[in-house]
């Protein structure tokens, strides 16, 4: 019996540390930006973290939002929503960020 007890506790331990990583916010489809004007420039890339506002804050979205932004871009958050097309119940919300050229990148482009 004290066997059966320590193998379920352990399961149940195991079943805890891999259940975490379920909660780790992970890339999705962003929204779609509006289309250009015509003389306007075209819009940035967007990428879009699910995340649960609850156990991860917007701090950790928009670092692994720019974990996902090409190299010497910005991620900067344009919209935040809660449709369950693209994100799962347990991660609700889905932040979407332009990938805007970094500041220095701007003018070292000539």
């Amino acid at each position: 019996m004290r066997l059966l007890a320590a193998a379920l506790a352990s399961l149940a331990t195991l079943a805890c540390v891999a259940g975490c990583s379920a909660l780790d916010p992970f890339p999705t489809l962003p929204q779609p930006a509006k289309p250009a004007k015509p003389g306007q420039p075209a819009a940035p890339a967007r990428v879009a973290i699910c995340y649960d506002g609850l156990a991860t804050s917007r701090a950790e979205a928009k670092a692994e939002a720019q974990q996902q932004c090409p190299k010497g871009t910005t991620a900067d958050p344009v919209a935040t929503d809660y449709r369950l097309d693209y994100c799962p119940v347990l991660l609700p919300a889905r932040a979407t960020f332009a990938c805007r050229p970094a500041a220095g990148a701007r003018h070292s482009a000539r």
